[in-house]
Formats: structure tokens, sequence, C-alpha cells
């Protein structure tokens, strides 16, 4: 690996956010740790970048603390947690095994990260979960995202309030919905349960932006490389809304 003098640690660095995410951090010169579940996963992503820090290790569980901060050797200038959930379906039939894994992973993940990476923190260090619209915008046929994402924008908020003192910020990322593969399985879930087809559901769902547009993942990635700004101090606890205009609240 060439010689950073700072690190990114990327958890999901393998799904449609986390690829772009790595471009655009190892373009804004921080050496990449890359968290995934599986080694075959990162391998085919060190192809493309090959001077990345592999990582395999499973956010949802208290291992990956130790996983991840072995392999820190150096100040650790921004941490993104963007792992994927199960799409479980409605709330009338989602079961709540899978919203538990959800909040496990979205939530229990975010925390395990920041613990694993806690004493490579210095002033300026951003703390940046992806979540999601949902978690703001609630609706009947997307249970373990909105579930998950609204009590992660509780925890960026309290880890703002913990971390305030040490100048680390800590940052939520709402997208979306983004045009994903995941979003394709929201769809197709949500087209057998209504008895229509997916690209009607994609038309639907397209038709609540006031651009008509879904969020892409390269708008994702330019999203948390902005956070990289010294100036973005100031928007510590906040959430950025990257939904293409579909929030209909207020504020």
């Amino acid at each position: 690996m060439k010689n950073y003098k700072e690190l990114a640690v990327v958890v999901g660095a393998t799904g449609s956010f986390g690829t772009e995410i790595v471009a655009a951090l190892t373009a804004a010169g921080l050496g990449v740790v890359a968290v995934a579940r599986t080694e075959t996963s990162l391998a085919s992503l060190q192809e493309r970048f090959p001077d990345l820090i592999p990582c395999a290790a499973d956010i949802a569980n208290d291992s990956s603390i130790e996983k991840i901060r072995t392999v820190l050797d150096r100040p650790v200038r921004m941490v993104v947690h963007g792992p994927g959930v199960a799409v479980a379906g409605g709330i009338l039939a989602a079961p709540t095994s899978a919203v538990v894994d959800s909040v496990n992973i979205k939530v229990g993940g975010m925390l395990r990260l920041a613990r694993a990476v806690d004493a490579r923190l210095a002033p300026h260090s951003r703390l940046v979960a992806i979540g999601g619209h949902y978690g703001l915008e609630p609706t009947a046929y997307a249970a373990a995202a909105g579930i998950a994402n609204a009590a992660l924008i509780n925890l960026m908020r309290q880890l703002s309030l913990a971390y305030g003192e040490r100048g680390v910020t800590a940052h939520l990322i709402a997208p979306g919905p983004a045009d994903t593969e995941r979003l394709h399985r929201v769809a197709a879930d949500r087209a057998a349960s209504r008895g229509i087809s997916v690209e009607q559901v994609l038309t639907e769902m397209k038709a609540e932006s006031s651009i008509k547009a879904f969020t892409t993942p390269k708008q994702v990635a330019w999203a948390v490389a902005t956070l990289l700004a010294e100036e973005a101090d100031s928007m510590t606890g906040s959430t950025l809304m990257l939904d293409s205009g579909r929030r209909r609240g207020l504020p």
C-alpha cells in the first residue's frame, strides 16, 4: 500500500454504495480499510483498488471490533458504516427476527465500528453512517429499513454529543431510494404483494421524487467525500438528505 498518512474505514465496501465510496476516498488521498464479510468479495474489490487494506469481518458480531482494530496502524480520518440489510417486507408480514437483525447490523454495527477505531481518532475525524429515507419517512412496505434507520439517526446524534469534546464529528447520510440492486429487490417484494409488475413499482417510486429520479451511488460517495472538509465540523449530529426531493415533512 502507498504511504498514506491517514486511513478511512469503509464497512460494506463491496456493495453498490461502498464501491463508489472507496473510489472517492481513495481519490481524496486516504488509505482505505475495506470491511466486508467474505474474503472473496474483498479480493474482487482489491483487483480494482490494489492499495486497499482488506478486512474480512462480520459487523453484526462483536468479533469484528478486534478484527478491524488490528489492521489499523495510523490515524483514522473517516469511518463509513454502510452495510446492507435484508429486504424483510412490510410491517404486517416482516419477520420480527429480520427487523431485529437489521437493527443489530445498522445500530450495533456502527457502535462496534466506533469502538474499533476509537483510539485512532483525532480532531476532524468523521464518523459517518449511511441511513436512508425511510428512517424519516416511514412506509408500510419497508419495515426493517425504516425502523433500523430511524434508530441509526438517534445513535449518530448521541455519538456527536459523546465525541464532540474530542473534535470528532458524527454524521448520517440519508439517501434514496437509490438505484441499486437492493432497490430492485424491494420493488420486487412490493410488486408481488400488490400483484403488479416491478416496472410499475419503479415508475411509481420515481414519481415520488420532485425531480423524478432515484439517488445514485456516485451521489452518495460525493456526499461522503464532502464531509472530509474541516468546514463540515458544524454539521455534526445532523442528517444530510440525499432523497432527490422525496421528503415532505418539516424540518
